[in-house]
């Protein structure tokens, strides 16, 4: 697992897939420090860390990145971390817009 504050190449992305689940890598993206945690079995392996590293739990959203996708489909919304019916997401799915669209930011700015 990698913590990642900066920019990561597409290729470098795509290597940790190929070594962990071959065409998909689990991440954990903290929508207010903007980074975010690759890799891992489960998507809480990557919370954990992020957790540790002094991020907020309710600032933490799990995705899967499908690399060799194109770049519309690259980001699949899905985790149990996600399940959250206090604030109004009541399934693994991200659906709360405004938090869709952070890490869709984030995915961009920081996947080169």
């Amino acid at each position: 697992m990698k913590i990642v504050n900066e920019k990561i190449s597409l290729e470098e992305v795509k290597k940790m897939a190929e070594a962990g689940f071959g065409e998909m890598v689990k991440a954990v993206v903290n929508i207010e420090k903007r980074k975010m945690a690759l890799g891992g079995e489960w998507h809480s392996d990557a919370e954990e860390i992020l957790l540790k590293d002094g991020s907020l739990q309710s600032d933490l959203w799990g995705i899967n990145l499908y690399p060799f996708r194109s770049q519309e489909q690259i980001i699949e919304f899905s985790s149990l971390i996600n399940i959250r019916p206090k604030i109004g997401n009541r399934t693994m799915i991200v659906e709360i817009p405004e938090v869709r669209a952070k890490i869709i930011e984030i995915i961009g700015e920081m996947i080169i």
